[in-house]
């Protein structure tokens, strides 16, 4: 009889079992990886390139199609920034479909100042690619959860109308062309309400983080719009113009990242998973951050105007741009709150009224002013707010929670 303390009888290692490659994956506090930050950056390009079709069609058209391109971009990023949420974007496998999804977007980006001329076809290709890919993964990250897979399949039910109906824009031209555009985008926008939100799931700090890193990347481009509308050139009116467009960015990032940022995240994580955390993540991130983006990216078409034009007033489209700009970008703010705690914020409310009321002064002054009157604007409302906030402010950016005042 053998001894059953003997190593022969002793219980074997329990064997080591991998979780899936491609599973769902909650990663509750986790932070935004390094493929992610490396993924993201092929929107810097895709980025710039809006706001280049604005400068080299500086007309309400042209303003118009880099934003319509825009909201093709986004609306294909954001879908990342939701998937990132189910599925490890670092896993073998899954690195592989992202890097091919970053050349599919480098395409695009590449295609964006003729997306309504001669490569509109292959920007609708290159956008297709993309967003299949998305679903692919999406569809094979947690096949066991019916309520994912019901999502998926009403996403990809509006992602293919929505690029067939740009594949078909590239056929026309002119206002046809631009009607195909915009019902793609409304269409393809409004699939979330058509099929829900409940089988989402979301990982709320890491989908707050992720959208302020993208607005991080928009800020970027503006900086380096300032640059290239400097062309290598340096005086005294350029040099000052150049400040002046840091500090209206610096403006920017500070009205949302000192108090706004923090909040909404902490807000996000409080909800109540699945529906009620899902349709707030979606309101206030998928949709509401559209219009902090778009104004970034007119605000830098804007400020490129003005470093190549600072003794010129501005015409009334580089006006609205420049001004209109960060007051979309500010009720974009507004928005975003109120979707959060159901108030107002009347300084950011009257601000963007004052710079909306100031375009048609902005066509009849040198365009070196109208910057300067726009951050100093800029500047007394983050003097105000951060006065507002007072002690609450400091607690929380020590890490407590508060309620934006």
């Amino acid at each position: 009889m053998s001894d059953a303390s003997s190593p022969a009888a002793a219980p074997g290692p329990e064997p080591v079992r991998r979780a899936p490659r491609l599973s769902a994956v909650r990663r509750e506090g986790g932070r935004v990886t390094p493929l992610e930050l490396f993924f993201d950056l092929v929107f810097v390009l895709a980025i710039t390139e809006c706001t280049d079709l604005m400068s080299h069609h500086p007309t309400w058209a042209g303003l118009g199609q880099g934003l319509l391109v825009l909201g093709v971009l986004w609306w294909a990023w954001t879908a990342y920034a939701w998937l990132t949420s189910v599925i490890d974007p670092e896993a073998g496998p899954v690195r592989l479909a992202f890097f091919a999804a970053m050349a599919s977007m480098l395409i695009a980006a590449i295609c964006v100042p003729e997306a309504f001329g001669s490569l509109g076809l292959a920007f609708a290709l290159a956008i297709g690619f993309f967003r299949v890919a998305h679903i692919a993964l999406f569809a094979i990250a947690d096949p066991d959860n019916p309520d994912l897979l019901r999502s998926v399949r009403g996403l990809a039910v509006s992602t293919a109308i929505a690029v067939g109906l740009l594949a078909l824009a590239s056929a026309f031209d002119g206002i046809t062309q631009a009607a195909l555009w915009v019902l793609a985008l409304v269409l393809d926008f409004g699939g979330p309400y058509f099929f829900g939100v409940e089988g989402w799931q979301l990982v709320p700090g890491h989908f707050a983080e992720r959208h302020g890193l993208i607005v991080i990347i928009a800020l970027g481009e503006s900086i380096v719009d300032i640059g290239a509308g400097a062309a290598g050139h340096l005086d005294l009116a350029i040099g000052v113009a150049a400040v002046l467009g840091v500090a209206v960015a610096a403006a920017l990032w500070w009205v949302y990242f000192d108090v706004v940022a923090l909040v909404s995240a902490q807000r996000l994580s409080a909800a109540e998973p699945g529906r009620v955390q899902n349709a707030l993540a979606r309101d206030s991130y998928s949709y509401l951050h559209l219009f902090l983006v778009a104004g970034i990216v007119l605000t830098a078409f804007g400020l490129k105007t003005v470093l190549g034009h600072t003794g010129e007033h501005l015409v009334w489209v580089t006006a609205f741009a420049l001004l209109g700009g960060i007051a979309i970008y500010l009720l974009g703010l507004v928005a975003f709150r109120y979707r959060h705690v159901r108030t107002w914020n009347r300084r950011k409310l009257m601000l963007a009224a004052i710079l909306l009321a100031l375009i048609p002064l902005a066509t009849a002054i040198p365009a070196l002013l109208t910057l300067a009157i726009a951050a100093v604007l800029l500047a007394v409302l983050v003097f105000r707010e951060n006065a507002a906030y007072g002690d609450a402010r400091d607690a929380l950016r020590a890490g407590n929670t508060m309620t934006e005042g």
